[in-house]
């Protein structure tokens, strides 16, 4: 019996049994009654062929025959702890040990790890420590009981650093709409949170997309994709970008595949979603590439890779999309990230700066954990963060993912109310390992001359640290979409060769909710051309450029060396705040500053002329705070190419 009893519960717990039979104690195996010793077998059969809730109602026939009948109630923790119903199998667990807690002692290391499935670390530290103490244990008991109880100190050090947090978390199911009788899973949103996109399993060896639309509360009936993106193939691990037009996905055993897993992308057109393009052999090998996650302003792919020269069994990389427009050979992350063990499941949120994943190599609670961690300012990654219990648990967690609000978090799950197999959910994150919030602004550039419009290079930046957050191409009729994270003032500016550039300024605090949709006319290189420099910045009264300024300046001195023969003027503007004579002055002496900036940094004088308007030009009523700020103003108008 005993023998029987190990095979249901040794592919969980690992270890070899030590029990015998007369250990002292007050429990007799010999004394079983023979009824219930023959409904144990039955349930054994059952439980050998998966069969659980056949051999757990045995086995409760059999504890009613015999209520000691310890073997019984091992049984049922056994196989509860295969259905990870951690919760029972520790009742049970806790009835045999009460019977005889010397014959017990050696199943403290699978009693532990069903206590620690239910958050009770502290019990299962005790636990496996008392099972340590078994003489004679072999090597990989040892070994098995040493990991878990690393795993448990981790979990109370964890508990004991965030007490105080008052974090509950309560998944909820995202409902008959999007979840089916089979297993979706890999969620994905959109930016404006309004589009879901996910894999289900539509049959034993096949996966397709579908998607589904928020409506106010609740989400529309999920849909299939649209278009040729799914087919009888192994499509799966998909991202959406955040505007929702390319789809980046792993297509397994695909005819034109590099290796057993391959990238490949998927554009959104008029008629749905175009044929698959495998990414090429930069990106995929002839090992496994998978879960791609596609950074905001689509210029870096995040991804998993089991590739050769990497840290250990599977890596993050991440590739760069250069201006042609193809991608640069991927580059490991590093040792910050990854580990001897497994990393995967990248997932790069829409402030572009928090990367969460799943590793096994990492401290953890056991098993693969989420993880978080934020890019620096000069572009490292700062060391990973454990999201920590509950949403971490004993078992393995998938992939992750947050919507823009940074807080609203989508994962799939096989909880007690899934619909079948696994499940979407949604839930809040805690407050501590969320994302920035980020917001966005979109719109066109056009020719402001023609209204055609105008393919462009935008750009924001972060004015305290000079970091660039985003940079992206807009689209063939000039439509764009970036991400602007709360919290931070930048810089944001658009570009395109023969075109003044756009100038603009976000200072995003913490309460800032608004989005932003803005047109961008952009002005041909002419004479008598102009445009408001709205991130050169001054103190009160001063004319000393302020530090944030520096974003701007290099713009203009960019304009002037792809233009060697461009002369401007830069013109200064005051509100009518002050006497008029001292705001004339102000606005000289500021114009000046930014000419004396410009020389320094290679700028010929004679390109360069200044002259300050003092408040004589107003764009805006200067009866009001808003109207005086635009008033002022530094503005470069062009004297001739």
């Amino acid at each position: 019996m005993q023998i029987n009893l190990l095979k249901i519960i040794a592919c969980i717990f690992l270890f070899a049994s030590q029990a015998v039979y007369g250990q002292p104690g007050s429990y007799n195996p010999d004394k079983v009654n023979k009824k219930a010793m023959a409904l144990y077998e039955q349930a054994i059969d059952k439980a050998q062929d998966e069969q659980y809730r056949e051999a757990i109602a045995l086995l409760n026939k059999a504890t009613k025959t015999d209520p000691r009948y310890l073997e019984a109630y091992l049984s049922i923790a056994g196989i509860y702890s295969e259905m990870k119903k951690h919760d029972s199998a520790v009742i049970n667990y806790d009835i045999a040990k009460a019977i005889d807690t010397s014959y017990f002692q050696e199943y403290n290391l699978p009693y532990s790890i069903d206590l620690a499935g239910i958050g009770e670390f502290e019990k299962a530290y005790a636990a496996v420590t008392s099972f340590l103490a078994v003489e004679g244990l072999n090597e990989k008991s040892v070994k098995a009981a040493e990991y878990r109880r690393k795993c448990y100190a981790f979990a109370i050090e964890y508990k004991e650093n965030n007490r105080g947090r008052n974090y509950i978390f309560e998944p909820k199911n995202l409902g008959d709409s999007v979840n089916s009788p089979v297993s979706e899973y890999y969620p994905t949103i959109t930016l404006d949170g309004k589009t879901l996109v996910f894999t289900r399993r539509v049959g034993r060896m096949n996966e397709d997309f579908f998607e589904a639309e928020k409506e106010g509360d609740h989400w529309s009936k999920s849909t299939v994709l649209l278009g040729n993106i799914n087919t009888n193939m192994n499509e799966g691990a998909q991202n959406i970008s955040q505007d929702g037009q390319w789809l980046i996905f792993t297509g397994c055993n695909f005819p034109d595949g590099y290796g057993s897993c391959d990238l490949y992308i998927s554009y959104l057109t008029k008629e749905g979603w175009s044929t698959p393009e495998n990414l090429g052999n930069r990106l995929n090998t002839e090992f496994w590439e998978s879960a791609p996650s596609l950074s905001p302003d689509k210029r870096d792919l995040y991804f998993a890779s089991r590739r050769p020269g990497g840290y250990g069994g599977s890596d993050i990389y991440v590739s760069h999309r250069t201006a042609s427009g193809r991608w640069s050979d991927p580059e490991n992350l590093g040792t910050t990230i990854n580990t001897a063990g497994d990393e995967g499941t990248p997932f790069i949120h829409a402030d572009n700066q928090t990367l969460y994943f799943t590793s096994n190599g990492h401290q953890g609670y056991g098993g693969d954990d989420l993880f978080l961690s934020r890019k620096c300012s000069k572009g490292e990654w700062d060391t990973p963060v454990n999201l920590g219990y509950p949403i971490n648990t004993i078992e393995n967690e998938g992939s992750l993912v947050i919507a823009a609000d940074g807080i609203t978090a989508y994962y799939s799950s096989d909880r007690s109310d899934s619909r079948g197999g696994l499940d979407l959910y949604t839930f809040e994150l805690r407050k501590d390992i969320r994302p920035l919030r980020t917001l966005w602004v979109k719109g066109r550039v056009f020719d402001v001359k023609t209204g055609k419009g105008l393919p462009s290079a935008v750009e924001l930046t972060d004015l305290e640290t000079r970091q660039t957050m985003s940079r992206l191409q807009t689209d063939e009729t000039g439509n764009y979409l970036i991400t602007l994270p709360v919290g931070k003032h930048y810089a944001f500016t658009v570009n395109r060769k023969g075109y003044l550039f756009y100038s603009d300024n976000f200072s995003l605090t913490e309460e800032a909710d608004s989005t932003f949709n803005i047109d961008i006319g952009l002005q041909p290189i002419e004479a008598n051309a102009t445009i408001v420099l709205k991130n050169i910045f001054f103190d009160l009264n001063e004319y000393e450029l302020r530090e944030e300024s520096q974003v701007e300046l290099d713009k203009i001195v960019q304009l002037m060396k792809e233009n060697p023969t461009l002369k401007i003027q830069i013109n200064g503007h005051t509100d009518n705040i002050g006497k008029p004579k001292d705001n004339l002055v102000l606005s000289e002496n500021r114009a000046r500053e930014v000419i004396k900036f410009l020389t320094q940094n290679g700028i010929q004088q004679q390109r360069l002329t200044y002259k300050g308007f003092g408040a004589t030009q107003p764009i805006a009523d200067n009866s009001t705070e808003k109207g005086r700020a635009k008033n002022r103003r530094t503005e470069l108008k062009v004297i001739s190419q």
